[in-house]
């Protein structure tokens, strides 16, 4: 037990977490000694840690086989997971598999089994019809925002999976959603809640802003000029509405990222981490923003377009005021047009403008990654040395497996490219473009 509470503590530290919140502290109480668990929680409470932590003391580290499969609704998600496990230096082998890239990619980077495999239903059930992994030794299943999952029709790709996995005898489900009903090939027999739904939106404002005309892109503007340059996600309903925001936001010169289910994946990961890195200010997005993605802390959110269902109105909302941050859901509304019953708010002022200062970040592409043994203290110090960039001139380094992503001042990206371009990095020659 105290080895336990140890290497929690050194996780913590690597993940630069001070302390649990209640409801990770509960479920790392109760997730242990229950065989079915069932844990809902708004989005953007830190769920994937709450069943993290109890995943790694499960495991075990003589094994050479999967013992733990994690199936997710979307790419994102499972990207996500797999990096928070990476960061967390648990040394145990993990790999998450998804639609949208090439098979042969999954099949070098499963040449030695990952204790913990993560996945979108449709591609790992492809993995397990191949045989590529023994199930034998797979005792735990955790589905992470299975509602989703049973929403966007995995139900087949599920209860396939499910019924080739003899030997579980743990299963953990999440959600930020309540009353979903759970299906019977799932096998959760007599499980027990941990709910923290109820501590939702105590630190969220809800407005309304009234459009006057039913074009409601002028008013978007003007909200965008009162709240500054602050992070927020635009939702809408659908991809074209996506593409008129974003052609009027051009034309504005407001710098902003879009994403959407119809978007080829390399594009949507590489908005994502332009808007983590703070090169977008915006992000334009469908419902599939709403969750299951990796962003950081936001200060607004604004629905250009009414949500169809309370639980979208949710979970778009959970993506500001998180945990125990403040935040504003501005809802955009026609003159004529009327609100759900779902939706109380109070109508925002928006007369106050600020003036959108231009963006700082520029991103950055270096072709090197894990594989070529590369760090994120290599890359640094490159940017550093050779760069001759200060320490606050360096933003976020994402290091993913074959290349990098670096935030820049947009004053020195050029340069940097000139100066750094073709520079050897360990052992590999790198090419440096701007993203």
């Amino acid at each position: 037990m105290a080895n336990n509470i140890r290497g929690q503590q050194d996780i913590l530290a690597k993940l630069n977490i001070k302390r649990l919140n209640p409801m990770q502290e509960e479920a790392l109480s109760v997730i242990p000694s229950t065989t079915n668990t069932i844990l809902l929680s708004p989005t953007g409470t830190g769920k994937t840690l709450a069943f993290l932590l109890p995943l790694i003391n499960l495991l075990d580290p003589k094994s050479k086989d999967v013992q733990a499969v994690i199936l997710v609704p979307s790419r994102e998600l499972a990207i996500q997971i797999e990096q928070v496990v990476r960061n967390m230096g648990s040394g145990y082998k993990v790999n998450a598999v998804y639609g949208g890239r090439p098979m042969a990619k999954d099949k070098i980077e499963l040449k030695h089994n990952p204790a913990i495999l993560i996945g979108t239903p449709g591609r790992l059930a492809d993995h397990f019809e191949a045989e590529r992994f023994t199930t034998k030794y797979i005792k735990t299943l955790i589905l992470d925002e299975f509602d989703k999952s049973l929403e966007v029709g995995f139900e087949d790709e599920m209860k396939y999976i499910i019924s080739i996995l003899p030997n579980i005898n743990k299963r953990i489900l999440t959600s930020a959603t309540q009353g979903v009903s759970i299906p019977k090939f799932v096998r959760l027999d007599k499980p027990t809640t941990i709910n923290f739904l109820k501590e939702r939106y105590s630190k969220l404002t809800v407005k309304t802003v009234i459009s006057p005309p039913k074009n409601k892109l002028n008013t978007l503007y003007d909200l965008l000029k009162h709240v500054g340059n602050e992070p927020g996600i635009i939702f809408c309903n659908q991809r074209e509405t996506i593409e008129d925001i974003s052609a009027f936001l051009e034309r504005k010169r407001v710098g902003h990222g879009c994403f959407s289910g119809s978007m080829e994946q390399q594009d949507r990961e590489r908005s994502l981490i332009k808007f983590r890195n703070g090169t977008y200010e915006i992000l334009i997005a469908t419902d599939v923003a709403a969750r299951g993605i990796d962003i950081p802390e936001i200060k607004f959110i604004v629905h250009y377009d009414l949500p169809y269902r309370s639980e979208e109105f949710t979970h778009r909302n959970g993506r500001t005021a998180r945990v125990s941050a403040k935040g504003t859901a501005y809802v955009l509304q026609w003159e004529n047009e009327r609100l759900p019953d779902f939706i109380d708010a109070k109508t925002a002022n928006i007369s106050k403008k600020i003036s959108r200062q231009p963006r700082y970040w520029e991103t950055l592409f270096i072709s090197g990654g894990r594989k070529d043994k590369i760090s994120k203290g290599d890359i640094a110090g490159l940017f550093f040395k050779q760069g001759k960039l200060k320490p606050n001139e360096l933003g976020v380094i994402e290091l993913k497996r074959d290349c990098t992503f670096v935030s820049v001042p947009v004053a020195h990206a050029k340069r940097l490219i000139s100066d750094l371009n073709n520079t050897r990095l360990k052992k590999k020659k790198v090419r440096i473009t701007i993203v």
